[in-house]
C-alpha cells in the first residue's frame, strides 16, 4: 500500500508515520508534503497513491483546496484538530476523518474501511465535480454558515544573530523581501535577517490586518509604509522605511486593495 502524507507539522508527521507502521507494516510512505502547492505538483507528476493521509491545515492553505483544484481518485483519510471541515472532507473521497492526536485503534479501523472501499470510477473529465448526495449538500451549507477555526497568526520569528538564535516579535518586522530564492526580514529599526520562509508561507502565517503582499517580491507591515506615489498606468510606487534594495511597485489591479488596507488603519501613513 502506497501512502502520501500531507502534514505541515513535523512532530505530527513523525507520530502519524509511527502509528501507520503499527497499523499497516506493509505501507510505503512515498512523500511527506507540507503545502498545497507541493501537493498539487506531486499529484500532477506522480502516479496516484493507494491512500492519502492529509491534515486539513497546511503551511500555505487548506488541503481541501488540493482536492478542489485537481481530480484525485485516491481515497483520503483526513487528520486534524478541527471538526468543522468534516463535510468538505468527506466530499473529497474521504473514507474517514480522525481528530488529532490520531490513535492506533482509530487508524486501524479507518484502514479496515479502506480495504472494503470500492475502486474509484474514472473521472468524467478534469472539471467534473465530486459527487455528493442531497443530505451532504444540506449539511455543507449548514457548516459553511458556522465560524471556521483559523490558524493563530505567527507572533515571532527565530533569527540568526552571529552564533545565536534570537526571538524577534513579528511586530518588529517592517517587510519581507524575496530575491534569488532567499527571503530577507527587515526590522523597523533597520536590521536585516535571512529567514527560512517563502512569501507564500508568510502570507498564510501573518496577520492580514497588519501585513500585506504588495507584489510578488515583498510583504510589508503597516508602520513601514511611509508614502504612496501615483505611477504610470494606474500603478502605485510605495516608499517604505527602511527602504528595500529595489523600488516597490504595486500593480494597477492591486492598487485599490492596498488603499483599502491602508484606509482601515489608524496610523499616520502619508498617502499622497
Amino acid at each position: 500500500m502506497t501512502v502520501l502524507l500531507l502534514e505541515d507539522e513535523y512532530p505530527a508527521a513523525e507520530r502519524l508515520q509511527r502509528v501507520l507502521r503499527q497499523a499497516a507494516p506493509e505501507a510505503q510512505v512515498l512523500a511527506v508534503l507540507d503545502t498545497v502547492a507541493g501537493a498539487l505538483d506531486w499529484l500532477d507528476t506522480n502516479p496516484a497513491p493507494d491512500l492519502i493521509l492529509s491534515d486539513i491545515q497546511l503551511a500555505d492553505g487548506l488541503s481541501l483546496d488540493v482536492f478542489e483544484q485537481t481530480v484525485v481518485c485516491s481515497p483520503v483519510i483526513f487528520t486534524t484538530a478541527y471538526d468543522a471541515y468534516a463535510i468538505r472532507a468527506f466530499r473529497a473521497n474521504s473514507i474517514d476523518y480522525l481528530l488529532k492526536p490520531v490513535k492506533l485503534t482509530e487508524l486501524t479501523a479507518a484502514l479496515a474501511k479502506l480495504r472494503r472501499w470500492p475502486a474509484p470510477a474514472a473521472p468524467a473529465g478534469p472539471t467534473s465535480p465530486p459527487a455528493a448526495d442531497a443530505p451532504a449538500q444540506r449539511l455543507e451549507r449548514l457548516l459553511d454558515a458556522l465560524p471556521r477555526p483559523e490558524r493563530q497568526h505567527k507572533s515571532r520569528f527565530l533569527v540568526r544573530h552571529g552564533e545565536q538564535l534570537l526571538p524577534l516579535p513579528a511586530t518588529q518586522a517592517a517587510w519581507f523581501q524575496s530575491r534569488h530564492e532567499t527571503t530577507t526580514l527587515a526590522t523597523l529599526d533597520g536590521r536585516r535577517f535571512i529567514i527560512d520562509y517563502t512569501l507564500e508561507q508568510l502570507e498564510s502565517l501573518l496577520d492580514p490586518t497588519q501585513f500585506f503582499r504588495l507584489n510578488r517580491q515583498l510583504i510589508a507591515q503597516l508602520p513601514a509604509v511611509h508614502r504612496l506615489h501615483p505611477h504610470f498606468n494606474g500603478k502605485l510606487l510605495i516608499d517604505l522605511q527602511p527602504a528595500p534594495s529595489e523600488e516597490v511597485l504595486v500593480s494597477r489591479e492591486k492598487a485599490g486593495a492596498v488603499k483599502a488596507w491602508l484606509d482601515r488603519w489608524d496610523g499616520e501613513v502619508v498617502r499622497w
